[in-house]
């Protein structure tokens, strides 16, 4: 395989464990964030992004909220991606 072959995205998502949830507010309507959409930047950091359901139901918009600055979510997002790197590592092909 090349040695300048270009990935340019590597993401996973993650469901968000209830007692770790959270509501936030776009354009008049609340949202439950359930989900998040986690990408290993070319640099190594990681960056991520919130998505959910508003709270009246039905499917809503597909919008990202951002991820709140608490200890417990930085520990979820990194304890992803140390899972997704070891799922990666032992990928067997193409099935």
């Amino acid at each position: 395989m090349s040695s300048d072959l270009e990935v340019s995205a590597l993401a996973i998502n993650v469901v968000i464990p209830q007692a770790l949830r959270w509501t936030d507010t776009r354009r008049g309507d609340t949202f439950t964030l359930t989900n998040l959409n986690v990408r290993l930047l070319p640099d190594g950091h990681l960056a991520v992004k919130a998505y959910g359901r508003p709270v009246g139901g039905g499917r809503g918009a597909y919008v990202s909220f951002p991820v709140p600055d608490r200890p417990e979510l930085a520990a979820l997002v990194a304890e992803a991606a140390d899972r997704a790197a070891v799922l990666w590592s032992a990928h067997r092909g193409l099935g």
